[in-house]
């Protein structure tokens, strides 16, 4: 074997460990707690997985090479995989004692922050598992990886190289600090900041401690699971309905700018943003139209309840969090499809968000208008601008490209969901729920998979990792040019 393969074998030895550690919490919580039966399923399964974790770094622990580029999409790739591998083992050994298959779309959707869920009873399920979940989506909203390199810089694991892998959207380079691992300590402080802020606002509103505490750890990382099958209509307060407002659209903002906001003590870093306003507007716009659409369609008594449904919907859809209130799927036309609809956008580069990112739809929306104007006068010079400011060419071609092979991804998944079995209007919300991160789909899969079967529960398990590592770090993995030294 290679210095290389062996200097990976020890990084995602390291992380299987890292990911291990993520069942002590709930073990501990289960024994406090009393529950008979699911500490030691933690405790097994936190043993097992440390176990094969230390069993390939033990070997190759003093391995040293520089990693380059290519090897982080291999690794972050891998990460995911084998992250969601470890994380499943709970759901298989106890409550709610899942298949393999729907353990690992259980888990994978939780560290994917996707918050799909093939489990359709969750009030049933013991306290430390329903937090178990809650956990997983609090870790993987921002990134497994980046933790990894923010408190382990001394194993010289390749910290830039890793974090160009895994952060979304076309601003990757861009750093806070100077040194990646700051970077990255910055970003998780942020992060674990507003998600404490959350968990208080939530309890103030009404939510016990344990509930406030779960949905803040949903909600901050844009995830969208719940521990109650109602989820927020289980409390039916407009109070509680606004607290996941904020949060969640604070959650879909570049945490970048959350951070420099901090560190300034000041609020027009985010005046200053363009992809941040362009955000801002499509939510205001579609929060209106859509409110207009259900209350005049007559889902809705009154416009004041149908502008906050439907303005709790857009947010959670456009910020791929998912949490769904009075079901959704069954409002007025068009409005369900709508609602689904902008999960294709996202939210803001940099953002826990899943979907396309406001930056790449506007820059290509613009590219679309520049053509037009273009043939109307074929000699003028007609430039891209994002914040006033010229976006090259190779940018312009790179973001065209990348929603050419996401649409392409997109279609081609929605097509093997239809060939194992589900129709065509679960198929496309199937294909929307993974790949975008978003979670609730359409027709049979718009609140629980537990019905798909194990082909179209696989399929979805590789559309979240898929959405979630922004399709060409794993798809760069299947091209002869990457293997060769």
């Amino acid at each position: 074997m290679s210095q290389r393969f062996r200097a990976i074998q020890r990084i995602l030895g390291v992380i299987i460990v890292l990911s291990s550690l993520t069942k002590l919490l709930p073990g501990f919580l289960a024994l406090a707690w009393g529950e008979e039966g699911t500490a030691p399923v933690f405790f097994g399964s936190f043993l097992a997985s440390s176990a094969v974790g230390l069993a390939l770094w033990l070997p190759v622990r003093h391995v040293n090479y520089d990693l380059r580029l290519r090897d982080g999409f291999l690794i972050v790739t891998f990460t995911w995989f084998f992250a969601s591998l470890v994380s499943a083992l709970p759901f298989v050994h106890g409550p709610p004692h899942l298949d393999f298959a729907e353990a690992f779309f259980e888990s994978t959707s939780g560290l994917t922050t996707t918050g799909a869920t093939v489990i359709a009873n969750l009030d049933s399920l013991p306290r430390s598992v329903l937090f178990y979940r809650q956990l997983l989506q609090f870790l993987g909203g921002m990134g497994i990886v980046i933790l990894a390199v923010a408190i382990l810089p001394m194993l010289k694991i390749g910290g830039t190289q890793l974090f160009r892998a895994e952060s979304t959207g076309p601003t990757k380079d861009t750093k806070l600090t100077p040194r990646i691992a700051q970077t990255a300590k910055a970003l998780w402080g942020v992060y674990f900041g507003l998600t404490v802020l959350c968990a208080g606002a939530y309890w103030a509103a009404g939510m016990s401690l344990f509930d406030a505490i779960c949905h803040s750890l949903s909600t901050v990382s844009t995830a969208g699971f719940s521990t109650h099958d109602a989820a927020l209509d289980y409390w039916n307060s407009p109070l509680i309905d606004w607290v996941a407002i904020i949060f969640m659209t604070l959650g879909g903002i570049n945490f970048g700018l959350h951070f420099v906001a901090w560190r300034r003590a000041s609020m027009s870093v985010y005046g200053s943003d363009s992809e941040l306003r362009s955000y801002l507007r499509i939510l205001a716009v579609a929060a209106v139209v859509i409110s207009f659409v259900a209350w005049s369609g007559g889902t809705f008594d009154s416009f004041g309840e149908s502008f906050r449904r439907a303005t709790f919907q857009v947010v959670s859809s456009m910020t791929t969090t998912g949490f769904s209130t009075m079901s959704f799927h069954e409002w007025s036309h068009p409005a369900p499809l709508l609602i689904v609809g902008l999960a294709f956008i996202g939210g803001c580069s940099g953002s826990t968000v899943g979907g396309l990112k406001v930056a790449r739809v506007v820059m290509v929306v613009r590219q679309g208008f520049r053509e037009i104007k273009q043939l109307v006068h074929p000699k003028a010079q007609f430039l891209v601008k994002m914040g006033g400011r010229r976006v090259s060419e190779s940018v312009v071609l790179s973001v065209s490209g990348f929603i050419a092979i996401w649409m392409l991804c997109f279609v081609v998944l929605m097509v093997g969901l239809n060939l194992t079995g589900l129709d065509l209007e679960s198929s496309f919300g199937g294909a929307v729920a993974t790949l975008t991160n978003l979670g609730p789909g359409l027709g049979s899969v718009a609140v629980t998979w537990a019905h798909a079967g194990d082909p179209a529960i696989w399929l979805g398990s590789l559309g979240m990792i898929l959405g979630r590592l922004e399709v060409f770090s794993l798809l760069v993995l299947l091209t002869p040019a990457f293997w060769r030294e």
